[in-house]
């Protein structure tokens, strides 16, 4: 625990950061404690999750339809902690393996508080999902049989729309030859013969992550609700539960524009409603729009040097803790968590690691770093810690959840000797 450091609220902003962060005196703050504090105790890098933004965000995606089934996308932070919290505001989880099963499962989830997701499950996957009564979604045809005989009984059956949605192309899932789903020729007849073998009570539907547009999504939903008249039609099934995914993006620089996501959500839920007046459950899958904003990671900085004109500052960490600017060209903001003042320069802001590309930022306008500064990158609670790899033999970072001016450590910093015992 880190005791308590009463704060006076600074000019920081809240589409970027988390709803607790202040500024006082140049020093950065997460729920009531000083970010020199925590990376002291704690170390860097170090990812700080404020929980008020954690529960805030769940309560809105609650308020959009109080009997909606609400989970959280898993792989975005797959943690015991976060989960338990959620949990405690009325979400599940939506899980894809046997490892995010499990961190659900010790967090207290059960039954249809689960949604097991893959485009590849295994046998075993099915048979866990089925132990633990999770709700799974069939991804193929293929999977029927599978899932009749692995225990299986009450299913989802995922669409695949014929929707490119306007985002990275590797986070895309509902575009005509995306590996997800089953498109809308050949679903009936996976629904149909899930009629046979299993349970099945609706149908899932997810066009992609970090979605800056609801258009697409609105499309998507239109083209569910037509399928959905096709089964009750041709097939005499009317689906009881329709899961409309998740994906609405958050900003993580200041140039990023996205709506706020409970009110992209909001739009999805009232056109379903407005296109699907048959009595059906609502399901939402919110993920990085839950735990993105909340997360803030801290870096030390080391070396600091000019190259071909280049202003460079090195942090203690990279592309093994946030590999998103590699896999996306994702782009953060970045401000000096241990001190404050006018920018004197535009900075580059790379990692440790062996690679040319292992940059964290390109150019970020910053007070002139010097070895020992503290680096605070907001928007950072999704996808970085649950990516991270051991890339260089790196071990991963803590994680800490901050409330109230206590800090909780939530994930240990993995260690060399962690790695080593690995080794055969």
């Amino acid at each position: 625990m880190t005791g308590r450091h009463d704060v006076v609220r600074g000019a920081v902003s809240r589409e970027l950061w988390p709803d607790t962060a202040a500024v006082e005196d140049g020093v950065l703050s997460i729920g009531g404690v000083r970010a020199t504090a925590l990376a002291a105790e704690h170390g860097t890098p170090l990812v700080v999750y404020c929980r008020e933004t954690i529960v805030a965000q769940a309560r809105a995606f609650r308020a959009i339809d109080p009997e909606a089934l609400v989970v959280f996308g898993a792989k975005a932070f797959p943690n015991v902690a976060i989960l338990r919290l959620l949990h405690g505001e009325g979400l599940g989880a939506d899980v894809s393996t046997l490892g995010e099963l499990e961190f659900a499962l010790r967090a207290g989830l059960r039954g249809e508080e689960l949604l097991f997701h893959g485009n590849n499950k295994s046998n075993e996957e099915l048979e866990a999902a089925a132990a633990a009564g999770a709700l799974v979604v069939l991804d193929s045809g293929e999977e029927v049989g599978r899932a009749a005989r692995a225990g299986v009984r009450r299913v989802l059956v995922r669409l695949t729309p014929g929707i490119k949605a306007r985002t990275h192309q590797s986070i895309q899932t509902a575009h005509d030859d995306s590996k997800f789903g089953v498109d809308l020729d050949g679903a009936l007849g996976v629904v149909r013969d899930a009629l046979d073998a299993l349970e099945p009570v609706g149908l899932h539907v997810h066009i992609g992550s970090q979605l800056a547009r609801v258009d697409e999504s609105l499309l998507a939903v239109d083209r569910l609700a037509a399928f959905c008249r096709r089964c009750r039609d041709e097939l005499r099934w009317t689906p009881r539960l329709l899961d409309i995914g998740g994906g609405p993006g958050i900003r993580h620089s200041p140039d990023e524009q996205v709506p706020p996501p409970h009110e992209f959500a909001r739009a999805l839920v009232e056109r379903l409603r407005a296109e699907w007046p048959e009595p059906a459950r609502v399901a939402l899958e919110p993920g990085r729009s839950l735990v993105g904003r909340a997360g803030v990671t801290l870096y030390r900085i080391g070396a600091t040097k000019q190259s071909g004109g280049v202003e460079y500052a090195a942090i203690d960490g990279g592309m093994s803790d946030n590999p998103r600017p590699q896999l996306y060209g994702a782009r953060y903001a970045a401000r000096l968590a241990n001190r404050d003042g006018p920018a004197e320069g535009e900075f580059r802001i790379a990692g440790k690691h062996c690679e040319s590309g292992d940059v964290l930022l390109d150019s970020v306008a910053l007070p002139r770093p010097r070895r020992g500064d503290l680096l605070a990158v907001p928007a950072t609670g999704a996808y970085t810690l649950a990516m991270a790899s051991n890339y260089n033999g790196v071990p991963r970072p803590a994680a800490l959840l901050v409330a109230g001016g206590e800090a909780t450590l939530i994930r240990r910093r993995e260690t060399v000797d962690d790695l080593l015992a690995l080794e055969a």
